[in-house]
C-alpha cells in the first residue's frame, strides 16, 4: 500500500473522507499515477492534487476511479457531492461575504493613501492638531472588536443561507433571513418539527419531506433532515430530538441503521440509505 503524505490539517471533514477513500481505492487498484492517468484521462499532476487534498476532484475522474476497481459510482458521487458543497462554502461564498462586510464596515481600507490625504486637506475633517494626543487605546480595541463581530455574525448568516441538497428547490433563506432579523440577546431554538409516520405506497413517511435521495450529512439542516430523524426513530433507533439539525447524535443513528441494513457504515444519508430507511 502506499504512503500517503499528510492531509492539510485545514481541509474540511468531508473532503478529508472523499479523499482518504479514493486513496483507498488508488491503492486498491495497484495502479501507479501515471497507469491511473492513462486509465482516466487525467494527467497525473491532476491527481497528485486529487489525492493530496489540494484540488477537489470532478465527478468525471471519481467516477472513472471507481469503474476501474468494479463498484458503483452512484454512493462515491453522492459522497462526492457532499464533498464539493464543504468545498464551496470554504474557498468561495464565506470570503467573499467576508470581504463585502469588510469594506462596509472598514471603507477607508479600499482608500489609498494619497486619497484620504487629499480629502483631509480639502475638508479639514479628521485632522489632529499637532501634538494632539492619539484616542485611547481602549476606544481603538471596541471599534476593532465591533467591527469583527459584525463580520463573523454576517458570515454566518451567509453560510445558513446555502442551498440544501436534494429538496426541490427549498434553501435555508428563511432561517439566515430570521437569524438576521432576530435580536441578539433572545434565545434562538431551533424550528419544531412533528412527525406523522405512515406508510403510502410500500414506503414510510413522516409527511415532512418526500425525498428519496437527498444527501446529508454531519452539518446539514432542514426539514429532509427531520424526516430522516422521524424515520430513525420509528426504526427503533434514537437520533435525539426531532429538530431538523443533523449532529453527532443523528450521525451516530444512521450509522447504526446502515449498519442494521447491510450498508456502507459512513454516517451520511444517500439514496440506498432513504431506501432502508423508507421500506
Amino acid at each position: 500500500m502506499s504512503r500517503w503524505a499528510a492531509l492539510p490539517a485545514e481541509l474540511d471533514p468531508r473532503v478529508r473522507q472523499l479523499v482518504v477513500r479514493l486513496r483507498r481505492l488508488k491503492d486498491h487498484s495497484g495502479l501507479s499515477l501515471r497507469q491511473l492517468a492513462a486509465r482516466t484521462g487525467y494527467s497525473p499532476k491532476s491527481w497528485e492534487r486529487y489525492l493530496g487534498g489540494r484540488s477537489l476532484p470532478p465527478a468525471q475522474a471519481v467516477e472513472a476511479l471507481v469503474r476501474i476497481v468494479g463498484e458503483d459510482p452512484s454512493r462515491w458521487l453522492a459522497l462526492r457531492e457532499v464533498a464539493a458543497e464543504a468545498w464551496t462554502n470554504r474557498r468561495g461564498k464565506a470570503p467573499a461575504a467576508d470581504a463585502r462586510v469588510r469594506e462596509a464596515v472598514l471603507p477607508e481600507a479600499t482608500t489609498t493613501a494619497p486619497q484620504i490625504l487629499t480629502a483631509r486637506s480639502q475638508t479639514g475633517a479628521g485632522s489632529r492638531p499637532h501634538g494632539a494626543p492619539p484616542p485611547p487605546r481602549s476606544l481603538r480595541v471596541a471599534v476593532v472588536a465591533g467591527a469583527v463581530a459584525l463580520v463573523l455574525a454576517v458570515s454566518s448568516t451567509v453560510l445558513l443561507a446555502v442551498r440544501l441538497p436534494g429538496g426541490a428547490g427549498q434553501t435555508a433563506a428563511p432561517l439566515a433571513a430570521s437569524a438576521a432579523s432576530a435580536p441578539a440577546s433572545s434565545a434562538q431554538s431551533a424550528p419544531a418539527y412533528s412527525c406523522r409516520v405512515e406508510r403510502v405506497g410500500g414506503r414510510w413517511y413522516a409527511g415532512i419531506s418526500p425525498t428519496r435521495g437527498a444527501v446529508l450529512a454531519n452539518g446539514h439542516a432542514g426539514p429532509e433532515v427531520a424526516e430522516a430523524q422521524c424515520l430513525l426513530r420509528r426504526a427503533g433507533i434514537s437520533p435525539g430530538g426531532i429538530d431538523g439539525i443533523f449532529g453527532p447524535l443523528t450521525e451516530a443513528a444512521v450509522r447504526r441503521a446502515q449498519q442494521r441494513s447491510g450498508l456502507v457504515v459512513d454516517g451520511i444519508i444517500g439514496p440506498h440509505t432513504w431506501k432502508a430507511l423508507r421500506r
